[in-house]
C-alpha cells in the first residue's frame, strides 16, 4: 500500500515526517495522512515522492514490489561499489537465514 510503503520508506532513510514535508514543501500534516491513508497524493506529489526517495512510481504504489534505487550522479567506481555491497548483504542475510 502506498502509504505503508511511505512511511517504510521515510523510516528507512531515517527521517521525520517534519524533514520529508520540509523536502517535499509540504505540511507535516500532508505526510502524516499520505501514512495514515487519510488522503493521496497527487500524481505530480507520487512522483516527486520517487524521485526524492530514489525509487519508482509503481513500487510506490505496489505494482513492483522490487525496490530501486537511483545511482544517477555516481562514477562507475561507485555504482560497482554499491552493487557489491548489495551482493555482500544478501549472502550475510542467506547465512543469518539457515
Amino acid at each position: 500500500m502506498l502509504n505503508e510503503n511511505i512511511k517504510k520508506l521515510r523510516l528507512a532513510r531515517g527521517i521525520s515526517q517534519v524533514e520529508l514535508a520540509s523536502a517535499l514543501s509540504v505540511s507535516k500534516q500532508c505526510v502524516s495522512n499520505w501514512e495514515n491513508d487519510n488522503i493521496q497524493p497527487s500524481v505530480e506529489m507520487l512522483v516527486r515522492i520517487a524521485k526524492y526517495f530514489g525509487t519508482s512510481t509503481d513500487y510506490l504504489l505496489d505494482l513492483d514490489t522490487q525496490d530501486r534505487f537511483s545511482v544517477s550522479g555516481l562514477t562507475e567506481q561507485q555504482t560497482a561499489h554499491i552493487k557489491l555491497l548489495i551482493e555482500d548483504l544478501k549472502k550475510a542475510n542467506s547465512r543469518a537465514a539457515r
